[in-house]
């Protein structure tokens, strides 16, 4: 597969995880802008979430449309693009498959049990 091919593909799972978002966080008073793709290339996360998307949404995100995941690279990759007090996530999948997402597991205990 060319670089333009694997970047099409990695542009389509942005593209997908931005819509979600946007979807499950709508009802917040989220506007169309809150929510945008960074561009292939552009340093940084690849979900650029407003102050007010920040407020609703706890992740940075970075997005995998591969094969061949390295996970533990993609998770440093992650780490590395996270912003201070925010939780680094990496969504992934391959072609024909479910779109799935890693966090660190006290993270995800923190979100689902925080008092």
């Amino acid at each position: 597969m060319n670089t333009r091919a694997r970047k099409a593909k990695g542009k389509r799972l942005q593209k997908e995880v931005q819509k979600l978002l946007f979807e499950a966080t709508h009802h917040y008073g989220l506007q169309d802008g809150d929510i945008q793709n960074t561009i292939m290339g552009e340093a940084g996360r690849d979900i650029k979430l407003s102050p007010a998307a920040e407020q609703v949404i706890p992740f940075d995100i970075e997005c995998k449309n591969q094969e061949h995941i390295n996970i533990w690279s993609s998770i440093e990759q992650a780490n590395t693009n996270t912003k201070e007090g925010r939780i680094p996530l990496v969504v992934f999948r391959k072609n024909h498959s479910n779109t799935y997402a890693v966090i660190e597991f006290e993270k995800l205990l923190e979100l689902l049990f925080k008092k």
